[in-house]
């Protein structure tokens, strides 16, 4: 084999060796930080997975947070108008946290179902709802509408 074959020959294996360790590094890092968001109708059917950082984003159900008197610990429900789904986070919740308005919670889903939260994000002003959550909502909506269709 000529010598500069050769050298072209180690050069593009190297090439090929480092893209791979790259793009195997990065796929390790992003399955450890990936949160993908379920809406309550999916988590309530079992679609979403236990045990699994994810997102999960509704309406805070009106009456439902229940705080604890020694402790940050807070429990609330959240709906996207089909399901609910019970969440329980120890914390400072953010001051536009309030029943009936939109939040989306990161954390994992324990074993019971419930909705263990490590962070509440809340809406931003009284015109915004983030898109999964608006989104979540107007499936719904749209299914009740059908099946309400179909009932007549």
């Amino acid at each position: 084999m000529h010598p500069i074959r050769r050298q072209r020959l180690v050069m593009v294996i190297f090439i090929v060796v480092v893209a791979s360790i790259a793009v195997g590094l990065m796929s390790f890092a992003l399955r450890e930080n990936i949160n993908l968001f379920y809406p309550p109708t999916k988590i309530a059917s079992g679609e979403a997975p236990k045990d699994v950082r994810i997102r999960a984003g509704g309406m805070v159900v009106d009456g439902s947070m229940k705080r604890a008197d020694d402790s940050l610990f807070v429990s609330f429900l959240i709906t996207d108008g089909e399901a609910d789904v019970e969440v329980h986070y120890t914390g400072i919740l953010p001051d536009l946290f309030a029943e009936g308005e939109a939040a989306v919670v990161t954390g994992e889903l324990n074993a019971d179902g419930v909705f263990m939260a490590s962070e509440v994000l809340a809406k931003h002003d009284e015109n915004y709802t983030p898109p999964e959550v608006a989104d979540a909502m107007d499936a719904a909506h749209q299914r009740a509408q059908q099946s309400s269709s179909e009932d007549s």
